[in-house]
């Protein structure tokens, strides 16, 4: 189970770090074609995003690594389940509404719950 962790967790933690760190460096109009969202959220809102998104990632895997706080990373897994709901909401209430990364997001961060119960 700890194997399974770390390969989910891992993946999770480097989508999130990627995708975190456009939010909080690329421009809005650098953003837009692979994020048509941005348009409706002010632009601080899309850093503050990206930094929860860094912070997370770092939350899946710093504590098992270094064993300090290790039920803070099902605390992450958990945040990046309601980050993804809240993502879906705004895809479906906008033009966008291709929530299927979305939902295996979700997917796999709730598999990350349950394989970091195990740590």
């Amino acid at each position: 189970m700890n194997t399974a962790y770390w390969i989910v967790a891992g993946l999770l933690a480097l989508f999130y770090l990627y995708a975190g760190a456009m939010k909080v460096i690329r421009s809005r109009d650098r953003l837009r074609p692979m994020m048509a969202w941005v348009d409706r959220v002010p632009l601080a809102a899309v850093r503050a995003l990206g930094t929860v998104e860094i912070l997370g990632a770092f939350g899946l895997v710093l504590p098992p690594l270094t064993g300090i706080a290790p039920w803070s990373a099902s605390a992450a897994a958990i945040g990046f389940v309601l980050l993804q709901t809240g993502a879906v909401a705004v895809h479906l209430t906008g033009e966008d509404r291709s929530i299927t990364l979305n939902v295996g997001l979700i997917a796999t961060a709730a598999v990350t719950v349950w394989l970091a119960t195990g740590l």
